[in-house]
């Protein structure tokens, strides 16, 4: 079932209401944040920092470190809602009501990725779904974190291809933030991220390591600091021989490639028998 709250976002229409928000440029609020609600995909659910079932994620580490700040109160309550393999549209339906029944100060809200991927994607009409739900946010008097997508020249051929549609929506994402007030999470220009040991062993996902330093800069970005240098130059890679490139080329397409595509094929998603792993506020010394 669609979500009561954005009718004739799926659809990619704005309403005249729209076009009146768009004229509101609004600043972010400077209330202190009691509560935190996280939406989106496998990037916010923290697939990948963990062991097991159980994950961690940015999000989580930056709930912990955001209620340590004076942004923030002490017992400062999360919610995540974010679910691997959410395209956008399941984002709005399944998780966007939550938020706006519930009214967090603020809101993170990271999802497009999974769309990008998909081909024939069109980043036009995904950017005009995104702004009708941050209006509805930012009309509540939601404080919005958003998050932007990577940079793909840094991975596997197959990824690169995609490294243009990513910087078209991008472009859009940095328009919508600057238009209705909202913080963005620079995950592109976060040229940290493109070290090896930043991502897990699908290319797609971080590590542990990866979620750290995204939460580093989504506490940065809302204290209005900045955590990376000047530059855009992707780290180098070591250097291997041709013959290991190969080899480990081959081995990342048969074991994450092919079966990302075989699921695609079968219209099924990684997430179809997920449940948020904190569907409801929860104070953040609960955070496992």
């Amino acid at each position: 079932m669609r979500s009561q709250y954005a009718p004739d976002q799926v659809e990619g229409k704005m309403s005249d209401s729209t076009h009146d928000a768009e004229q509101q440029e609004l600043e972010p609020q400077a209330e202190r944040i009691h509560r935190y609600a996280a939406l989106g995909d496998s990037f916010t659910e923290g697939l990948m920092d963990g062991q097991g079932d159980t994950f961690k994620g940015w999000a989580d580490r930056f709930a912990v470190a955001l209620s340590e700040t004076p942004l923030s109160t002490p017992e400062l309550e999360y919610a995540n809602l974010a679910v691997r393999g959410k395209v956008l549209h399941q984002v709005i339906d399944e998780q966007l009501a939550f938020a706006l029944d519930t009214k967090p100060d603020l809101v993170s809200f990271v999802a497009g990725g999974n769309d990008c991927m998909r081909p024939g994607a069109k980043v036009d009409h995904l950017a005009s779904v995104i702004e009708n739900s941050i209006i509805a946010l930012r009309r509540e008097g939601i404080q919005v974190l958003m998050g932007n997508g990577y940079d793909t020249s840094a991975f596997s051929p197959l990824l690169r291809a995609l490294r243009s549609r990513v910087a078209i929506y991008n472009s859009h994402l940095w328009t919508i933030s600057q238009r209705h007030g909202c913080y963005m999470l620079d995950l592109w220009g976060t040229r940290r991220l493109y070290r090896p040991q930043m991502w897990a062993e699908d290319r797609i996902h971080l590590s542990s390591e990866g979620h750290a330093v995204v939460a580093e800069k989504a506490l940065s970005t809302m204290l209005n600091r900045s955590a990376e240098k000047s530059g855009f130059k992707i780290p180098k890679q070591p250097a291997k021989p041709v013959r290991e490139k190969l080899a480990h080329e081959a081995l990342w397409v048969r074991e994450h490639f092919v079966p990302w595509v075989g699921r695609r094929i079968q219209g099924v998603s990684s997430g179809d028998s997920i449940n948020p792993k904190y569907p409801d506020y929860i104070p953040v010394s609960q955070i496992r």
